[in-house]
């Protein structure tokens, strides 16, 4: 009985995890329905789907983004003015500069939530291209692509993010 209670003390505790969740992606099939996944620095990212959508709007020109999960972590992206369906979109670098990415931490004080804080980074930080969008299939519904990007802490340490094999499924809202 020690024997089977140990294996199995040294089998669950052995699982790998890390804070953010998720299994990366990458292809734009790599995100599970109505949700987005990347790597942020090597580490997993998953949304929730409750609190993740592609919003089409201003006739279909911009395409905006936002997919945040329970740990207080977000992504928002955008194409602004440019949209026009499934292709690839520069974020940053000349005429790109309208188009942008950002990931969020805010970290919560339970205890006094006046002392809560949040980090963003946030690309293009320069005017370089600092990574892209993809989309790679709109229908009436739904939204799916992939994305990469560096981002920087601009308010903050100045830190760099790289956000890479990310990939999203997401429920599609239009507003004209």
């Amino acid at each position: 009985m020690i024997l089977v209670m140990t294996l199995s003390a040294v089998t669950l505790t052995s699982c790998s995890s890390d804070d953010d969740g998720g299994d990366g992606g990458g292809d734009g099939s790599g995100a599970g329905s109505g949700v987005l996944v990347a790597k942020v620095d090597g580490n997993n990212y998953q949304s929730m789907a409750i609190s993740s959508s592609a919003t089409v709007a201003n006739n279909g020109q911009n395409l905006i983004i936002i997919a945040s999960n329970s740990s207080g972590k977000a992504f928002s992206m955008q194409i602004l003015g440019v949209y026009s369906g499934p292709g690839t979109y520069a974020i940053g670098g000349g005429i790109n500069i309208a188009n942008g990415a950002t990931y969020t931490v805010t970290d919560v004080d339970l205890n006094n939530p006046q002392n809560s804080t949040t980090e963003v980074w946030q690309a293009p930080f320069d005017d370089m291209v600092a990574g892209e969008i993809v989309i790679t299939e709109e229908t009436d519904t739904k939204v799916k692509g992939n994305f990469n990007f560096s981002g920087k802490n601009v308010n903050g340490d100045q830190s760099i993010k790289v956000i890479s094999d990310g990939s999203f499924n997401l429920t599609k809202q239009v507003v004209n």
